[in-house]
């Protein structure tokens, strides 16, 4: 199966549907952001702290996989030059919406955020990378492909689901509220899941995850030539998931690229 397609229109359809992350941001939280007034999330809930992006006005800033016309807008207004590359049309289109609503400068780029070959080595000052990286299979070539695109210096913000979620059976939890262990890590939906599970996610066009381990989140990015300069934790809500009661569901990091 062709998981970059599958998730790509998959994606899609999440965001005609409207879902949280593919709801626009409004044209006064751009004009506050143009005057210093601004956050954005790379989890679900904590905004992510300013110091971690040094400074904005100029710096050239890939927003990977953050389409959906909400963190990046706000980049933009808030001075980065900004490009916005993500595995959704409907995703990118939001935010081309919002920065021609508001005369902002943002370029979009269909691709897979393993795979940033369209840019060059050294070309960026900031990669803004949200949770998102659920949706890849492999890791490794996002973290190298981050590490080649960024600057001597350059800053690698990223948000991650905590991989303990995905021990348990959502399906399950869904129906019952029950939280029951079922899988080991890392996870796949292709490799874990029935055949008939699989063909139903197919089927509701939902998009395919796969839970990494900590040893691939943060070892990956330290392999890949990254130091880890700060990180915190952040929850959901009830509502998405019974886990959040017990434990914070993702994970943001900060590095570092020096050589």
């Amino acid at each position: 199966m062709d998981i970059v397609h599958h998730n790509s229109g998959a994606w899609d359809q999440q965001s005609k549907q409207g879902s949280r992350w593919s709801q626009p941001v409004t044209s006064k939280e751009i004009e506050a952001a143009r005057n210093g007034e601004w956050n954005v999330i790379l989890t679900p809930n904590k905004n992510v702290p300013h110091c971690w992006f040094d400074s904005l006005p100029g710096k050239n800033l890939l927003g990977l996989a953050s389409g959906g016309g909400q963190q990046i807008p706000i980049l933009s207004a808030a001075g980065a030059r900004v490009t916005s590359f993500d595995n959704s049309q409907e995703q990118l289109d939001k935010d081309q919406n919002v920065a021609q609503q508001n005369s902002l400068e943002i370029k979009c780029i269909r691709g897979d955020m393993a795979n940033l070959s369209v840019f060059a080595d050294n070309h960026f000052d900031i990669i803004f990378h949200p949770v998102s990286n659920v949706f890849v299979q492999d890791l490794r070539p996002v973290w190298q492909e981050c590490f080649r695109v960024l600057k001597n210096g350059g800053r690698l913000l990223s948000g991650f689901m905590n991989p303990s979620f995905f021990l348990f059976d959502h399906s399950h939890a869904d129906k019952t509220g029950e939280l029951k262990v079922r899988f080991r890590l890392p996870f796949s939906d292709i490799d874990d899941l029935s055949e008939q599970e699989v063909q139903s996610l197919v089927d509701k066009n939902v998009p395919l995850e796969f839970g990494h381990t900590l040893e691939q989140q943060i070892g990956g990015q330290l392999q890949a030539g990254f130091l880890l300069k700060d990180f915190y934790e952040d929850d959901w809500d009830d509502e998405s998931t019974p886990l959040n009661k017990y434990t914070t569901t993702t994970i943001a990091t900060l590095a570092i690229k020096l050589l």
